[in-house]
């Protein structure tokens, strides 16, 4: 399809962009704002997980045209529909609403949507036949208007709704100011402005100083320092000259906003080449008359001789960072001549002392201050992006005083700021991050020690069959026999009759042999003795080995129905040394380091990889599908989707966005009960059960409601054991009795498989109705036997775009605190965190840079774990990943790949023993290759990339139904999925052999070549100061969203043939499935899931806020929070704990 030519607007359209959810959707709105952009839009951009009231918020403070959001299944319908009515009820009904959301909204809900008032729902099939600049075309066109006047309600003023602070009134003024100058001066010169002078703090600085950031740590410090006051925004972002679109990015920085009390507006420079728009002046006006206690102006970043700001505050502030270049460059710096404060942030980064000693010189010749104390200079060391940083707290301090120095505003600061330095609270210490070029570096050198001792083995071999055939031994395993620890027999091969010149040739020949030898590794001189022996073994009929003490006995090979024997493990057919060497140093059986052809010598029999999945509704119904789905199969393996209230750590509410979502495309859990019901009748200490759930940011909240789920399961098992039924009904009945509250319940029948276990002690917990020591004691060997994983890697959180909730740095602590609970615990079989590639990729990475990401991700969390003084043989076990699996052919060896670094990099850099050598991943079918069209066609792609996952070893394997792309699968797509596998263990006859990928020539040559684009990814993230330095400048993010963006190309272009999609068409042109089935949680369950929630509160009042004051306290004193959180999740609701640690923790700050 040709590309079409940009719309040009005839009027000046702001547009808000954000996505509902995360990650594919976070990825496609920004390439979405950014073509919007370049189409000669000003874009405020708010970024993923945004409610309908701070969209909505956002579009009036805004005074924008439109809203463009990206949806996704679970709740769209009352999302769209709520925002629509929205903005009817808040007077804004001129704002149209714009939407897409894949194939999940399906046509009919798409006519549903536009009937009601939504301007235009986008599907899959429009981007087919408008392209993308078509479908933004579109958008803008319908966007390009002129904002209509406002209408002042019968009876009322400009000039009383300004005083109420009505936000449409201040919004239209200032673009009236912008637009319509004349109407502007008509309105706005009859009006009153404040007798009280309203101050007013610019902020200006180099670009990327992080001034939004630092703003909003300013204004979240005022707004809980002045309980009854507001603040005013205004932010400036430059426009571009060459289109005339802005992107104004200050407002996704900004949390603190979202208050009533805040009032925030972007403005575009609109070519006034300027760091301010020229119209600057008329919107603090409008914001003084509206009698704002404090307007904050920020200005774009701006360059060394720019002191505009100074014309248009009270009290201006300059921030910087320490990477200003060499001191004398402050000479030329203006506004260290005017700047009444200044701020150095980022000053977490190098060289920063010595910044801050260089600018007070610097301040002090500028202003003659010879005599003057540098500890007193209005110079200040920040770290914004740090929660609570006393850097910050000094600044907001200083700034407070210094307004009312300067304007005598009564905004006398009662902030306490506590004694401590501006010293960064360090995830990986400074010495440490180049840690990633360390490991490529230390893999890179054994790899060439490798090629060195194959090259000396070759050698030896080669003198070794030149003194066979001189000694007229043909049978070689005869001949072997003269090989010794120490080397070659001499003295056995001379004893053979030979002639005296034969003997001195065989002289010189040993001689060459030992000079050689010495070369060699003794450990690889074994290797090579042993060979043999290792080649028997695996043809004996059982082979034994031991895991943690216990000896297991495998058959080493299985039976066709031709009966022919079938190897587990079939071994190469080299006779050379070096060959040999070579491919065990690299390759090796499975089981044995590198690991790169699995960890275990066979595969568990009792156990196949495969997972259950479901996710739907309430707790019941996803407990009926785990039984449905897992009825008859040995061992159960449980792949938990949470919904996205749950995802974002809230509570289910009657709030349209919200209460749209419970139960949506996964399960709703919020409490203790909910978990005790979503896995009733699994035995979850049984060593035939596993749990996987797949949450990231309330990860640590919801392994406290497992954990306590399978204690409790453990206590009732007591309970039965001996015979205290009755006396604990009574004791529960006693209780809820006393309360006047019904007892939880599950909802409904019980599924087939189902034996109730895990139901006794709902509403309670076992510590209530046994003895201490008795719950003590179940409760550590529940700890020492659960068996499962939690996703909870927050790295990949940011880098995707996915649950991010908590600031980065307090999700990593609670992150190190599961680790050192579960340390301390003996939690040997449950993992502490998956760490994901699977959402890295379903954001757009290639399959390189998801294995590169996601390793460099795990060795950061090690790094972080070694600096907290964890022992990596404790903590290595714990640690296991995720990755999806696409049909690119670098999937082929993703998982051996990924192997054989972390062994080399453990056992090499970090000393780690065997069982922390091994690196353990599931994978998940792409997810990005579930196509809308032609839906049956998935199936086909989801088993070539399961079949890749078991011929490469996989732990675990999820097989994503076919119809994910357009709904929640329904029970008959997932058997569908399951039996993909299945059939591919089961009857596959190839899959009988365990190693099958191992001997091939492309092989090989593909995992050399990842192995290298790997360790080359770690030196580029290494120059950007490692992951989290990465992650500052966006590096990751960046790179997932380029090549989203290049796969959507050729995919759009038709370069790359996708069948059913882009070619190979139907006759009606493939368009987009209507689903069979469509799976969305029931109104009774919505209200059920609410009804709990709302009896859980009532039922433990104040015991919760007890436990959640209790939680803060060890928050800010540096205890382990997950210690506490495993009593708090007894008695407290998700949303109720998030908010908790929300205040003493922060929250996530989105970025561009």
């Amino acid at each position: 399809m040709k590309q079409k030519p940009p719309y040009i607007p005839k009027n000046k359209v702001r547009i808000v962009t954000a996505a509902s959810l995360f990650d594919g959707h976070d990825a496609a709105i920004n390439m979405m704002r950014r073509i919007i952009q370049s189409t000669g839009v000003e874009v405020i951009h708010l970024g993923h997980d945004r409610s309908v009231s701070e969209v909505v918020d956002c579009a009036i403070q805004e005074d924008v045209n439109a809203i463009a959001i990206t949806s996704y299944q679970g709740g769209h319908m009352e999302y769209f529909k709520y925002m629509h009515d929205l903005l009817l009820d808040r007077g804004a009904d001129h704002i149209k609403i714009f939407g897409g959301g894949g194939g999940v909204i399906l046509p009919a809900e798409i006519k549903e949507l536009m009937d009601y008032g939504i301007t235009r729902i986008y599907s899959p099939d429009d981007g087919r036949t408008m392209g993308l600049q078509g479908m933004i075309n579109d958008l803008v066109r319908q966007s390009d208007f002129s904002i209509p006047n406002f209408k002042i309600p019968e009876g009322r003023s400009m000039d009383q709704l300004l005083k109420e602070r009505n936000e449409n009134a201040i919004a239209r003024l200032i673009t009236l100011a912008e637009n319509r100058h004349e109407d502007f001066v008509k309105v706005f010169s009859g009006l009153s402005i404040s007798k009280s002078a309203v101050p007013v703090l610019g902020v200006t600085g180099t670009g990327g100083a992080g001034k939004s950031s630092l703003v909003d740590e300013l204004v979240r410090r005022f707004l809980l320092d002045f309980p009854d006051k507001t603040i005013g925004i205004i932010s400036v972002d430059p426009s571009k000259r060459k289109t005339g679109g802005a992107l104004l990015g200050d407002r996704i920085r900004m949390n603190a906003i979202n208050d009533s009390r805040v009032y925030m507006r972007s403005l575009a420079t609109r070519q006034s080449n300027l760091a301010l728009s020229k119209h600057v002046d008329e919107a603090i006006q409008v914001l003084k008359v509206a009698g704002f206690h404090l307007i904050i102006l920020e200005t774009s970043g701006i360059g060394q001789s720019d002191t505009e700001i100074i014309e248009h505050s009270d009290v201006s502030l300059y921030v910087m960072t320490p990477e200003f270049g060499a001191a004398t460059q402050l000479e030329k710096i203006d506004m260290l001549d005017f700047a009444d404060i200044v701020a150095i942030n980022k000053f977490d980064k190098r060289g920063a002392l010595d910044a801050l000693r260089d600018v007070k010189k610097q301040y002090v010749r500028n202003h003659g201050l010879w005599e003057a104390d540098h500890d007193e200079l209005p110079i200040f060391g920040t770290i914004a992006s740090q929660f609570n940083d006393q850097g910050m707290n000094r600044l907001y301090k200083s700034v407070m005083d210094k307004l009312v120095s300067k304007t005598g505003t009564a905004l006398n600061s009662q902030f306490q700021v506590g004694n401590g330095d501006e010293e960064k609270v360090y995830i990986i210490p400074p010495p440490r991050t180049r840690y990633l070029s360390e490991i490529a570096d230390s893999n890179r050198a054994y790899d060439k020690k490798v090629l060195k001792q194959a090259e000396l083995a070759q050698k030896l071999y080669g003198i070794f069959k030149t003194i066979q055939a001189i000694s007229k031994v043909d049978v070689e395993g005869d001949f072997n026999t003269f090989l010794l620890k120490e080397g070659l027999n001499t003295e056995a091969i001379l004893e053979l009759s030979l002639s005296e010149d034969k003997k001195q040739l065989l002289g010189l020949l040993f001689k060459e042999f030992d000079e050689i030898k010495m070369g060699l590794d003794s450990h690889n001189w074994e290797l090579i003795l042993n060979w043999e022996k290792k080649i028997q073994q695996y043809r004996t009929p059982i082979f034994s080995y031991k895991v943690r003490g216990k000896e297991i006995k495998l058959e080493t090979h299985t039976k066709s129905l031709a009966q022919t024997d079938i190897p587990k493990v079939a071994l190469p057919k080299y006779r050379a040394w070096g060959d040999i060497l070579g491919w065990i140093l690299q390759e090796n059986v499975p089981g044995e380091f590198p690991y790169t052809a699995g960890l275990y010598p066979f595969k568990r029999t009792e156990e196949d990889p495969t997972r259950m999945f479901a996710g739907e509704g309430g707790p019941e119904r996803t407990n009926r599908r785990f039984h449905y789905v897992s009825l008859g199969l040995p061992a159960k393996r449980l792949s938990t989707a949470f919904d996205s209230v749950t995802l974002y750590g809230q509570d289910p509410d009657f709030r349209p966005d919200i209460y749209g979502k419970i139960g949506n495309a996964g399960v709703s859990i919020c409490c203790l009960d909910d978990a005790k019901k979503l896995y009733s009748g699994f035995d979850l200490c049984s060593p035939t059960t596993s749990v996987s759930m797949t949450i990231n940011g309330p990860a640590p909240m919801l392994l406290g409601y497992f954990i306590n789920t399978a204690i409790d399961q453990n206590c009732e098992k007591y309970i039965l054991k001996n015979g205290l039924e009755n006396e604990v009904e009574e004791k529960i009945a006693a209780l809820y009795r006393e309360k006047g509250l019904p007892r939880p319940k599950y909802q409904g029948e019980l599924p087939e498989g189902n034996d109730g276990l895990g139901l006794m002690l709902l509403g309670i917990t076992g510590d209530q109705v046994l003895p201490q020591n008795v719950y003590t004691e179940i409760k550590k060997k529940t700890l020492n036997t659960i068996r499962g994983t939690v996703q909870a890697d927050i790295l990949k959180e940011d880098q995707a775009q996915n649950t991010c909730i908590f600031s980065t740095e307090f999700a990593l602590r609670l992150m190190g605190d599961v680790q050192e609970y579960f340390i301390q615990h003996s939690v040997r079989n449950f993992y502490s965190v998956s760490i994901s590639g699977y959402h890295i990729a379903e954001a757009g990475a290639n399959p390189i840079t998801q294995l590169a990401f996601t390793l460099s991700n795990g060795f950061t969390y090690v790094e972080y774990y070694l600096s907290r003084g964890m022992d990596i043989n404790k903590f290595g076990p714990n640690l296991s990943f995720f990755f999806s699996n696409g049909i690119d052919p670098e999937y082929a060896v993703i998982g051996r790949v990924a192997r054989r670094i972390w062994a080399k990099a453990m056992h090499l850099k970090y000393g780690a023993d065997s069982r922390a050598q091994m690196l353990k991943y599931h994978i998940q079918t792409s997810g990005r290759s579930l196509h809308a069209q032609e839906i049956d066609f998935n199936d086909i792609r989801t088993t070539l990339q399961a079949l890749y996952a078991i011929y490469d070893n996989c732990n675990s394997l999820h097989t994503n139904a076919y119809d994910e792309a357009i709904t929640t699968p329904t029970e008959e797509s997932v058997r569908r999925a399951m039996a993909i596998q299945l059939i591919i263990n089961k009857e596959l006859g190839l899959a009988k052999n365990e190693n099958p990928l191992q001997g091939s020539f492309i092989i090989e040559e593909l995992t050399d070549l990842v192995e290298e684009a790997v360790l080359l990814e770690f030196d580029r993230i290494t120059e950007r100061g490692g992951v989290l330095g990465a992650m500052e400048t966006m590096y990751q993010r960046s790179k997932i969203q380029e090549e989203s963006l290049y796969y959507e190309t050729l995919k759009h272009n038709g370069e790359l043939p996708i069948i059913g999609v882009n070619t190979f068409l139907s006759s009606k042109g493939s368009p987009t499935i209507m689903p069979a089935e469509v799976i969305r949680a029931t109104e009774s369950e919505k209200q059920a899931q609410i009804g709990t929630l709302e009896n859980l509160h009532a039922m433990m009042g104040v015991n919760a806020e007890t436990q959640l004051k209790e939680l803060q306290e060890i928050a800010v004193k540096n205890g382990n929070i997950f210690e506490k959180l495993m009593e708090v999740t007894k008695f407290c609701s998700l949303g109720q704990i998030t908010d908790a640690l929300f205040a003493v923790g922060g929250q996530y700050r989105r970025n561009m």
